[in-house]
């Protein structure tokens, strides 16, 4: 029986050791990488082509969102499901615009786990139940945040998205461009980029509309400078 191959994306090891630990007694299911940013997400799928990457939100470098979206765009095949420990409208909003597979919540069992890769794998999609209640719902009316977030998110590239992301956490021009691997004149004219395009002048407002658009979680503390 061919055996549903899995990447873990999560950025706390000890959680995704439990994870692994988890998903090895599944003898339909194996775990055939770990990536602990979003970018590692990014470039171990590329590599590995995995069936299902199973993504938190919250990832350092680049979130989990926008990793998916450029797994989603470079890699249609592979199924994408969300680990969150929160379950606001926006996030919500985001991953059904992304064409995530599935949603879970962290709170959930590790049977749902293995559920929800088992039925992703099959084309189906898999939800928290509440989440799921809260997208029949919004079925009746297309009006959607979701469209909303990818014509927001579109006009931001995604190394202008990995800029935004960094400096919401609250980490300087020098820091980011030793995270990203560039000059610190390059940071600088994403920023100036960043606010000319949202027409927000300040890092604080950067920063909230950073959580806003869940591009940092709202529970991620940043300092504003």
């Amino acid at each position: 029986m061919k055996r549903i191959t899995v990447l873990l994306a999560e950025d706390h090891q000890i959680v995704r050791e439990g994870f692994r630990s988890l998903l090895k007694h599944e003898t339909d299911i194996e775990v055939i990488g770990e990536a602990a940013t979003g970018r590692q997400a990014v470039q171990l799928t590329r590599k590995l082509h995995p069936a299902v990457v199973v993504m938190d939100i919250a990832m350092p470098l680049l979130n989990g969102l926008e990793a998916t979206r450029q797994i989603r765009k470079d890699f249609p095949d592979v199924k994408v499901i969300i680990l969150s420990a929160h379950s606001e409208d926006v996030y919500v909003q985001q991953v059904a615009a992304l064409g995530a597979a599935g949603f879970l919540l962290k709170q959930s069992s590790s049977e749902s786990l293995a559920t929800a890769i088992r039925e992703v794998q099959k084309g189906k999609t898999f939800f928290s139940s509440d989440i799921s209640k809260r997208l029949k719902g919004r079925e009746q009316q297309p009006v959607d945040g979701a469209g909303d977030f990818q014509k927001k998110n579109n006009r931001l590239s995604s190394r202008e998205v990995e800029v935004l992301q960094l400096i919401a956490e609250g980490k300087p021009n020098k820091q980011v461009a030793a995270e990203l691997g560039v000059s610190f004149k390059t940071v600088d004219k994403h920023r100036q980029h960043l606010m000319s395009k949202l027409n927000i002048h300040d890092v604080a407002g950067l920063t909230r509309y950073a959580i806003a658009e869940g591009i940092i979680e709202s529970s991620v503390r940043v300092t504003i400078t």
